[in-house]
């Protein structure tokens, strides 16, 4: 599992690609060349990382003459699908508005490759905010059988088919590599617009929440002979006595803990979930692979510890990954490659963090990882060079900066004083 030494100092002499996520809005409302002046020759960053399919937001954008605050629509794709590719599935990619007139994943790679730059394709697979015309056979399910419409679940074969497709078609466009975000399950508060929970939520029932109870994923409880039915009435009775006031004051459940419940048997659930949010990662990965592009799976867990503060706590962030589905080892080994988000402020926590993303990955594995040059995570350049530094110390394949249309102009200065200090 663990690197050798040899490898490591290999790895520590090697440069480190540096990107910077991007909009497609924010190409079409500053134009292209714009962008790309700005992020290759203000910024001094090797390559652009693109949206090619995003949730819905409301963003404030500090520098885009087509509007400081816009409003991004829900699981759009920012590219013309290829419709050979979805032919016969039940799920397909929604294209922008914007796509009408302004093709921004090919526009991307055409200035990247005039540029000599590298671009990615940061794609959001299964968090797909359709709400608007709800697809409750794909979703993910409560044990009480509602429907979460923003998600889909990663063991439903549609919302499969689906993600491989998508991976391919986007990996055919010229990109170097699809960085697959939202490709695993999803907890209770991962986000949708005017939340509302007028009540006590302990940990173990935002736990219980969050976990999908679907007839796929229960049936891959079954072949690992635990009681599906059983373990589902086990989450209805523990939340209806949450429900109805039973105190529940743990903060967090652990991976223990939670292995422990209803008997030993929800093990089986949270193991059913790993397998298949990795063996999902591999069959993208081999889509992506066919038509000449990498995959980086993209682990949501360091967002959910540092994105509000830029302050993490606890253990590292690769320690909760197992809420979401994911086993950092088997994930990076079905695809190959892992970015890890390191939003937090004291470099000494970003190095816990990637130090333990590093120590989980089999000895191919690669790691990427995504910082903020701009607050709440850094407000000078040695900060953030700091954190470069850590970078190419730990081998890191490439980091990408988080983000060029959210940020102010002046972050990307920072950025380039940054790469001269690093």
């Amino acid at each position: 599992m663990f690197q050798s030494g040899h490898a490591i100092e290999q790895l520590r002499s090697s440069p480190v690609e540096t990107s910077i996520f991007a909009f497609p809005t924010d190409l079409h409302g500053e134009g292209v060349e714009t962008v790309f002046d700005n992020v290759q020759l203000r910024a001094g960053l090797g390559g652009i990382t693109l949206a090619a399919v995003y949730h819905e937001a409301r963003d404030l954008f500090p520098h885009n003459p087509g509007g400081r605050i816009r409003f991004l629509e829900g699981g759009a794709a920012y590219f013309r699908p290829d419709a050979r590719r979805y032919e016969g599935l039940a799920l397909r990619p929604r294209p922008a508005r914007l796509t009408e007139e302004f093709d921004a994943l090919t526009e991307g790679v055409a200035a990247s490759r005039r540029r000599g730059l590298a671009v990615h394709a940061w794609t959001v697979f299964l968090h797909v905010d359709w709400t608007c015309d709800p697809r409750p056979e794909q979703c993910e399910r409560t044990a009480f059988g509602d429907p979460l419409l923003t998600e889909l679940c990663p063991a439903n074969p549609d919302a499969r088919a689906y993600a491989v497709a998508l991976a391919g078609d986007i990996a055919s466009r010229g990109v170097t590599t699809v960085v697959a975000e939202s490709l695993h399950y999803h907890p209770l508060e991962h986000g949708y617009h005017h939340e509302r929970y007028f009540l006590p939520l302990g940990g173990r029932a935002r736990f219980l929440l969050g976990l999908c109870f679907c007839e796929h994923c229960r049936a891959a409880v079954r072949v690992r002979g635990a009681d599906a039915d059983g373990l589902r009435r086990f989450a209805v009775d523990a939340l209806e006595r949450a429900f109805a006031g039973e105190p529940d004051e743990a903060e967090e459940t652990t991976l223990e803990e939670a292995r422990s419940l209803a008997g030993g048997e929800l093990a089986a659930l949270l193991d059913a979930r790993a397998e298949r949010v990795a063996s999902l990662a591999g069959e993208i990965a081999a889509a992506a692979s066919a038509e000449g592009a990498g995959v980086a799976f993209l682990d949501a867990s360091g967002a959910v510890k540092g994105y509000a503060t830029g302050r993490p706590e606890g253990e590292p962030a690769p320690s909760i990954a197992w809420r979401l589905g994911v086993d950092v080892e088997a994930v990076a080994r079905a695809c190959g490659g892992v970015e890890a988000i390191a939003y937090a402020a004291d470099p000494a926590r970003v190095r816990l963090d990637l130090e333990a993303y590093r120590a989980s990955l089999p000895q191919d594995g690669t790691l990427s990882a995504a910082l903020r040059p701009m607050l709440p995570d850094c407000d000078s350049a040695e900060n953030l060079a700091e954190k470069l530094r850590l970078a190419r110390s730990l081998g890191l394949e490439r980091v990408d900066l988080y983000h060029y249309g959210l940020a102010p102009l002046a972050a990307l200065d920072r950025v380039r004083e940054a790469l001269a200090l690093a």
